[in-house]
């Protein structure tokens, strides 16, 4: 349980991932980003201070996307932010492109097997505005295939599909890249 004044910070699909000791990790079972009356259940709107979504967004539609950001802001305190990482349609790489496709490579049973869009930093950046927050590209490639990094905050949400946490990165070449965003919940909420 959350004491009074602690921060509270929720990895939504966290799967067996760790990287974030300290918040709550949940699974869709639990905490469907696109089910309101699952958060009532559990938290406060206005609550929660960061959220971070490692590799989830790809499972919805553009449109679905848009309605969990919405749940998200709702329940997020004013300057909270959704801290999110999905696959970048922009990363000029063959075998990663083929992996992370709508649909997945392969097998039903392979994680990308339930991807329903490739983002962009366009696309997500849109979908997150529909929502009402202002977003911030941390780690992106341009569409001339460019890699482009901020430095971020781990404390604020580790994701390990990243330049600086995924092994596959090493020798200054980048062997996995996500496309990740800080989608915030303006301070003055105008909604």
């Amino acid at each position: 349980m959350v004491k009074e004044n602690q921060e509270l910070n929720i990895v939504i699909g966290a799967g067996e991932n760790n990287n974030n000791p300290g918040w709550l990790h949940t699974q869709e079972e639990e905490l469907n980003l696109m089910i309101e009356s699952d958060w009532e259940n559990k938290f406060q709107p206005g609550a929660i201070n960061k959220i971070l979504a490692e590799h989830v967004w790809e499972h919805l539609t553009f449109e679905e996307g848009v309605l969990a950001a919405r749940v998200c802001y709702k329940f997020l305190k004013a300057g909270g932010h959704v801290r999110c990482a999905v696959p970048d349609g922009y990363f000029p790489n063959e075998e990663y492109q083929r992996t992370v496709k709508i649909g997945g490579p392969g097998p039903l049973d392979h994680p990308a097997a339930s991807h329903k869009i490739v983002f962009n930093y366009h696309t997500i950046t849109s979908m997150f505005e529909k929502a009402g927050f202002t977003v911030q590209l941390l780690e992106y490639c341009d569409e001339n295939g460019e890699f482009h990094f901020i430095e971020w905050n781990p404390g604020d949400g580790v994701i390990y599909r990243s330049k600086p946490y995924d092994h596959r990165n090493q020798n200054g070449e980048l062997g996995f890249v996500s496309l990740i965003v800080d989608a915030i919940k303006p301070n003055s909420d105008m909604k």
